[in-house]
């Protein structure tokens, strides 16, 4: 279980959210600029809050804006927008960084169709292919809850589509909750369980699907 209350000024407007999520997949919604990656930065403690309190399971991540767990002890797998590979490292020492148990590692690279990469570097795999190793390296680190930053946006349709099932696969194997920042519309009715919408760094709407 997660629970984020947030406060946070940016220059065109102040975020201001308060949600809760379960072991589910959960979209955060809207247009570009509406402070959705922000919040993924606030959950990861990659940006100081004004205010607020995040509590992930049994753990105080933050407490009246004070960050009491630090980044690289909050256990949360982060893909980002542009997956943030190190360049000058293989498919598989990108993965095994911060890994915890090979033998699940190695299972999940064949599960997605990426072992055969290992020794490649991130230069000499498609974007589809970045994609599930960014995904993967994220689930060794064997978080508490993964964040996703628009995971989908560069790819095509037909990497787009293995991609939300290859989500669901690691959401049905890891069972803890997903937080999945998107503006596109297919995404949110193919992945969620939840969509929060966001406008203007607050949330407006609350749908389960």
């Amino acid at each position: 279980m997660l629970h984020v209350h947030m406060k946070k000024k940016l220059i065109n407007y102040t975020i201001h959210v308060q949600f809760s999520i379960e072991k589910n997949i959960v979209v955060l919604y809207g247009p570009s600029g509406a402070g959705k990656t922000s919040i993924l930065n606030g959950i990861a403690g990659l940006t100081k809050l004004d205010d607020g309190d995040i509590r992930l399971n049994d753990k105080i991540l933050v407490q009246n804006g004070r960050s009491i767990i630090p980044v690289q002890k909050r256990n949360i797998g982060y893909v980002f927008q542009d997956y943030a590979l190190f360049p000058h490292k293989t498919v598989w020492e990108n993965i095994s960084y911060g890994m915890k148990r090979e033998n699940f590692t190695r299972k999940l690279m064949e599960d997605l169709n990426i072992i055969h990469l290992k020794e490649r570097y991130p230069h000499e795999i498609s974007g589809g292919e970045k994609q599930r190793v960014a995904l993967i390296r994220a689930i060794a680190t064997e978080p508490e809850l993964l964040l996703l930053d628009e995971p989908f946006s560069a790819l095509d349709e037909q990497s787009k589509q293995l991609g939300y099932e290859q989500l669901r696969y690691i959401h049905q194997l890891w069972d803890i909750p997903i937080i999945l920042v998107s503006h596109q519309i297919k995404e949110i009715t193919k992945l969620s369980s939840k969509i929060i919408y966001i406008e203007n760094g607050k949330v407006i709407n609350v749908k389960t699907v």
